[in-house]
């Protein structure tokens, strides 16, 4: 095995953000935009660009998807990577990767995981910008009129030829980013980029032209335009397809788990575990569509360490499985049949709860009746389709 030589340039890669506008069931890194993670996406990126120090942010809980997903863009360069945990602010993330660089390091690149499709050109641009005493980081002109606003009137208009959008990453010589850091918490002030805060120590950042490829994922549209670009680029990729059933009869102990979530006064489902024929349904056409045996091959009577889990922990562990046979998730589509619960209310909290178990991926969820035709009719029981699609990684 080779042995990689130090670099002198690191990479920090802020991952650590909620994502609560992009409500998409996971931290906004570890949702898919199709079928890899916007992480991955952002580090594939990175690892193709000039060798660097990489280190990945992660929010608390998220480091081992984290380490899985910097490994896999790393391939031989895996050495170079390092997985921490981050803080409550974007700052805090950034201090904490700081503190994580290397002695050798002289030059420091920060960027937002969220830009996913940054071109790796951008980055070796930043990097080769950045001298002793200048920071640099990627712009594009901004082309919409812009107008000053007062109490909902307009007052006038803004030179547009004077501004311009930031992009990441933002590269800076280490000893003075760390030294604006230090007086930035020491002032207990805080910035909305780090451009901003080295400035604020007094020095000068230069602009490189950026690319439309490095905008920022906040909202559903950014996905949603992320998704368009990445299948234009790379055409259609065919997936693999599983069905999975489950049924399950009433009769069991304590409160109804279905669809991730516990239905208190609801009768409960008979089972070896939680009796969760939704959750049971979706591990068998993943696990098929993937042509990875069943459930009972997996979560069965032989493993007694399943007895009660809940669906968290089927879905964790089948996404698990799948990854390690070089498979990712697309979406998961779910119905079951049944008089009860009454399901509407809890549908988004459902799909939610059922899709950041699987790591962020789409999953939407149906209920029906069946006209009291049926054991499902005559309320004995509950049964359930699932339909997964997955991907070759």
């Amino acid at each position: 095995m080779s042995i990689l030589p130090v670099p002198d340039t690191a990479i920090i890669v802020v991952a650590a953000g909620s994502g609560t506008r992009l409500a998409g069931g996971a931290p906004k890194a570890f949702v898919g935009i199709d079928a890899r993670s916007i992480l991955r996406h952002a580090l594939d990126g990175v690892f193709a660009a000039a060798p660097m120090q990489v280190v990945v942010v992660a929010p608390a809980g998220f480091e081992g998807e984290a380490e899985s997903d910097l490994r896999a863009a790393a391939g031989e360069r895996a050495a170079l990577g390092r997985v921490v945990t981050g803080g409550a602010t974007r700052q805090e993330s950034v201090v904490a990767g700081l503190a994580a660089l290397w002695g050798d390091v002289t030059r420091v690149l920060v960027h937002d995981a969220a830009r996913a499709l940054t071109p790796s050109e951008v980055i070796d641009a930043v990097a080769a910008a950045v001298d002793d005493s200048e920071g640099a980081i990627p712009t594009l002109p901004v082309v919409d009129t812009l107008k000053r606003v007062d109490e909902g009137a307009i007052v006038g208009a803004v030179d547009r030829s004077e501004l311009a959008a930031a992009q990441t990453p933002q590269g800076f010589p280490r000893a003075l980013l760390e030294s604006a850091y230090a007086e930035a918490r020491t002032a207990g002030a805080e910035y909305t980029d780090d451009a901003a805060l080295f400035a604020a120590s007094g020095h000068r950042v230069r602009r490189l032209d950026g690319s439309e490829l490095g905008f920022k994922i906040t909202t559903p549209a950014d996905l949603d335009r992320a998704r368009h670009l990445l299948a234009a680029s790379v055409g259609p990729v065919a997936p693999r397809i599983g069905i999975g059933t489950d049924v399950h009869a009433f009769g069991g102990q304590g409160n109804l788990w279905l669809a991730g979530l516990e239905w208190p006064g609801e009768q409960p489902l008979s089972g070896h575990s939680d009796g969760d024929a939704v959750a049971h349904a979706i591990v068998d056409a993943l696990l098929g569509a993937a042509g990875l045996g069943d459930i009972g091959e997996h979560f069965g009577t032989s493993h007694p360490e399943y007895a009660g889990a809940h669906a968290p922990v089927f879905l964790a562990r089948t996404r698990e499985i799948l990854a390690e046979a070089g498979f990712a998730i697309g979406n998961v589509s779910v119905q079951f049949q049944g008089n009860r619960p009454r399901f509407s209310a809890r549908r988004a909290e459902a799909e939610s709860v059922l899709s950041a178990a699987l790591g962020g991926v789409p999953v939407s969820v149906t209920a029906t009746t069946t006209d009291g035709l049926g054991f499902t009719g005559r309320g004995e029981g509950i049964a359930v389709t699932a339909i997964a699609a997955v991907l070759s990684v």
